[in-house]
């Protein structure tokens, strides 16, 4: 696995749209949040499409602008501007051997789970589960999201991941654990299976997260992940942020129980409330790098390797 290139102030960021549009007006608010951290800009030019009320152009036009990002000389690191939905449209024009051939950095996260794992897992390159541009930049990139933002683009060496401030990392299942970290969000996991870029969950670190979603649609995916036998597959699993979930039947019965159930049986360390999902601060996580979780020491530790 490939850790990119580290990022400096006057690299130019390519701002793309993989997934759905923002509106027009929100285009410059979100140049002005990525040139205040020191870069230069180039954007794709679908960013305020709108196609079929939802998404940022047809599957082709938003693969072929991640491709374009990849391949251009100019470009030294790809931001997402925003997640959404329709981001599986676009894999079937993803050119992978392109991007193994042009490595750079690339972060997102939620509907831009699946280019995580494609591009985790076909083009042997990092990438970054952390914040989008108009999602987490624009409004005011609060200092614990930037820091940690830097701290995995930039690392060398060995890097222990750090929670904000007043959030501690809890403990579901005891234990140590080391592999590659891959994961995202629990709904896109789930529609990955039988997909060209399902994730290879065999001795990796699992990263799961969600937002907006009842317990019922928790269970259902993550049984569907227990089910195809890739919680089995796991040295660990991560959860992140799991945002404005909601169990309307039995408000006790929250998403931390059902997965605890889910859980039951796997011999494997599972860590819950690390601060990365759709939830603010948001921390930053290299995917594909080498992982080690220990629940005795609360620690998550990541092993950078250009």
């Amino acid at each position: 696995m490939r850790y990119p290139k580290q990022l400096k102030k006057g690299d130019t960021i390519g701002l793309i749209c993989a997934s759905s549009a923002i509106e027009t007006a929100r285009i410059a608010q979100c140049v002005k949040a990525v040139e205040d951290l020191g870069f230069q800009v180039k954007l794709a030019d679908n960013l305020d499409t709108d196609y079929a009320g939802y998404m940022a152009g047809s599957g082709q036009v938003r693969g072929q602008w991640v491709n374009r990002m990849f391949a251009d000389p100019a470009v030294d690191g790809i931001f997402c501007v925003r997640g959404g939905d329709g981001g599986s449209r676009a894999m079937e024009y993803i050119d992978f051997d392109l991007i193994a051939k042009n490595p750079k950095t690339f972060v997102g996260y939620s509907d831009v789970t699946s280019l995580h794992l494609a591009i985790n897992q076909k083009c042997d390159l990092v990438t970054f589960h952390g914040p989008m541009v108009s999602s987490n930049m624009a409004d005011g990139f609060d200092e614990s999201s930037k820091t940690s933002f830097f701290a995995a683009l930039n690392a060398e060496g060995t890097y222990e991941f750090q929670n904000p401030a007043g959030f501690e990392i809890g403990v579901m299942k005891s234990g140590a654990a080391e592999g590659r970290l891959i994961g995202g969000n629990l709904s896109l996991l789930s529609a990955s299976i039988g997909t060209p870029y399902e994730p290879d969950t065999k001795d990796k670190i699992l990263f799961i997260e969600e937002v907006c979603e009842p317990v019922t649609k928790i269970e259902k995916w993550a049984y569907h992940l227990r089910n195809a036998g890739k919680l089995a597959a796991c040295k660990g699993i991560i959860l992140g942020q799991f945002t404005k979930i909601v169990n309307e039947e039995c408000p006790s019965y929250t998403e931390l129980s059902c997965l605890a159930e889910i859980f039951e049986g796997l011999d494997i360390p599972v860590m819950y409330n690390v601060q990365s999902g759709h939830g603010k601060p948001m921390m930053t996580l290299p995917m594909g790098t080498l992982c080690k979780m220990d629940t005795e020491k609360g620690s998550i530790v990541f092993t950078v390797e250009r």
